[in-house]
């Protein structure tokens, strides 16, 4: 049985990455699939405006319960890497930086708010903001070597940001948890709109 304690441990976790976060995307030099590895999977952790919508898909799916708990952090990154083959095509998405801090303004109010959308709103509502997201990452693609191994870690990244949301979720089986949950929420809404401000 998970404790309070191993609870509070992941979220301060969660917490640290998120700062870390502030500075810049890591890269890890060499050549070869297993570095181009690394630096896919390092990557989604270097901007924090990505890091806040991905553990927001998370913790908002926590809120909603099953099947949303599983079903939205499934969508994210199968969505995400469609707009991450459209970046990497060339294809032209207005307002994408838009899009990626308006993610995080929306998820973070959903969050703040335990508003339980339908599931079908919900997956659409994230499968839009995902678009967003893969097509910023899908126009570096194109520079990285072994673009496969990189966005193999990429995705795996992702599912981990969102599994960090997961688990901020099951702080909701303690009346106080509700507390914090709803707090994170306004936090990443907050993050979002100063990255609103930041890209208008």
């Amino acid at each position: 049985m998970i404790r309070k304690r191993q609870v509070l441990g992941l979220v301060l976790a969660l917490v640290a990455s998120v700062v870390w976060a502030h500075g810049g995307h890591p890269v890890v030099e060499g050549e070869g699939p297993g570095t181009a590895f690394l630096n896919g999977f390092v990557h989604p952790f270097g901007g924090a405006d990505h890091v806040v919508a991905m553990v927001a898909v998370g913790l908002w799916g926590a809120v909603l319960g099953v099947p949303a708990l599983w079903l939205l952090p499934v969508v994210f990154p199968l969505v995400m890497a469609l707009g991450g083959a459209a970046g990497v095509l060339g294809a032209v998405l207005p307002g994408v930086e838009i899009g990626i801090a308006v993610s995080g303004v929306a998820l973070g109010a959903a969050v703040a708010l335990k508003w339980r959308a339908p599931l079908l709103v919900a997956a659409v509502m994230v499968g839009v903001f995902a678009v967003f997201h893969g097509h910023a990452h899908g126009t570096e693609l194109p520079d990285a070597n072994h673009p496969l191994a990189y966005s193999v870690g990429f995705v795996i990244a992702t599912g981990l940001l969102h599994l960090a949301g997961v688990a901020l979720g099951m702080l909701a089986r303690w009346p106080q948890g509700w507390v914090l949950i709803r707090t994170t929420g306004v936090a990443i809404a907050a993050a979002g709109l100063w990255f609103l401000l930041r890209a208008v």
